[in-house]
C-alpha cells in the first residue's frame, strides 16, 4: 500500500494552476503512446497513476481506443478527470497505488506514463500490471546523468525517487517477465522548452535565447542520426516502451 507520506504529497498536487503545462507536456507523451502502439489498436485502456487525465484527453481525442479507463491516487487528480467529460471515458477512481481494483485480464493495454519514477516499490505494481492487460506502455523520463545524485533536492521536489536510463528500464521490465515489443526515445520538444523556459521560468524571451533553443535542439536530433541509437539515448529526456506478458520462466539464482 501506498504511504501515507506520499500519498499526502499528492493529494491537492493537481489543484494549483499549471494547466497550460501539463497539457503541453500530455500531448508529447501522448504522442509517443500512440507511435509505439502502432497496429495495436486496443479496446479498453487504463491509464494507472492517470494525473488530471491530460494524456487521456489527447487519447480521446485521437480515438485511441474506444473504451478508456483511469486510476489515480489523488482525488484531485479524479476530479478533473470526471470534469473532462470525455466521450471514451468509463470509470475514473482512486486507488491506493499498488491494488488495481480489476479483474485479471481486464484490459487490452495499460499505460504507466511518468509515474515508474515516483513508485516506492516498482515491481510490486508492475507485477499487478502484468496482471489486468496482457500489453503495457512505460514511459519515464530520462534523469540519469553523472553526479545525480548532487541533485537530489532538485529531483525530489518533482517527486522523483527513481533514476532510469533506457537500458535499465528494459533490464527492470524483462526481469518481470515482459517481452518489449517497441520503444523510442525522444527529446523534450522545443514548444516545452521554451514554454518551461519563458513562461514558467519567466526569462525575457529573446532572439538570442530562442534561436540557442532551436538550434541545440536540432543539433543533438542530427548527431543522433548520425551516430546511433546509443547516441539518441544520451540525448533522450524520455524513454517510451511497449511490452507484452512473456511466456518465458525467469529464474533467479
Amino acid at each position: 500500500m501506498l504511504s501515507e507520506e506520499v500519498k499526502t504529497a499528492y493529494d491537492n498536487f493537481y489543484t494549483n494552476s499549471d494547466v497550460a503545462w501539463r497539457m503541453l507536456g500530455a500531448k508529447y507523451k501522448a504522442q509517443n503512446i500512440v507511435d509505439v502502439c502502432k497496429g495495436l489498436k486496443p479496446k479498453k485502456v487504463l491509464e494507472v497513476g492517470a494525473g488530471d487525465g491530460s494524456i487521456l484527453h489527447f487519447l480521446n481525442e485521437w480515438h485511441f481506443a474506444p473504451e478508456l479507463y483511469a486510476l489515480e491516487i489523488a482525488q484531485s487528480g479524479v476530479d478533473i478527470i470526471k470534469s473532462r467529460k470525455l466521450s471514451s471515458l468509463k470509470e475514473a477512481q482512486t486507488f491506493d497505488g499498488y491494488e488495481i481494483p480489476y479483474q485479471d485480464n481486464t484490459f487490452d493495454l495499460v499505460i504507466l506514463a511518468h509515474v515508474l519514477e515516483h513508485v516506492e516499490h516498482e515491481r510490486l505494481l508492475i507485477r499487478e500490471l502484468k496482471r489486468v492487460a496482457k500489453y503495457i506502455v512505460v514511459e519515464v523520463p530520462k534523469d540519469y546523468r553523472f553526479d545525480v545524485d548532487k541533485r537530489m533536492k532538485h529531483f525530489l521536489d518533482y517527486g522523483h525517487i527513481n533514476m532510469y536510463t533506457p537500458t535499465s528500464l528494459r533490464f527492470l521490465l524483462r526481469s518481470e517477465g515482459l517481452e518489449i515489443l517497441a520503444d523510442k526515445v525522444s527529446m523534450t520538444a522545443t514548444e516545452t522548452v521554451k514554454f518551461n523556459e519563458f513562461v514558467n521560468r519567466k526569462a525575457p524571451k529573446t532572439f538570442t535565447k530562442t534561436l540557442k533553443i532551436e538550434l541545440e535542439y536540432r543539433i543533438k536530433k542530427t548527431l543522433g542520426n548520425l551516430l546511433g541509437r546509443k547516441k539518441q539515448e544520451q540525448f533522450a529526456n524520455a524513454y517510451t516502451v511497449l511490452t507484452q506478458k512473456s511466456d518465458q520462466d525467469l529464474h533467479i539464482f
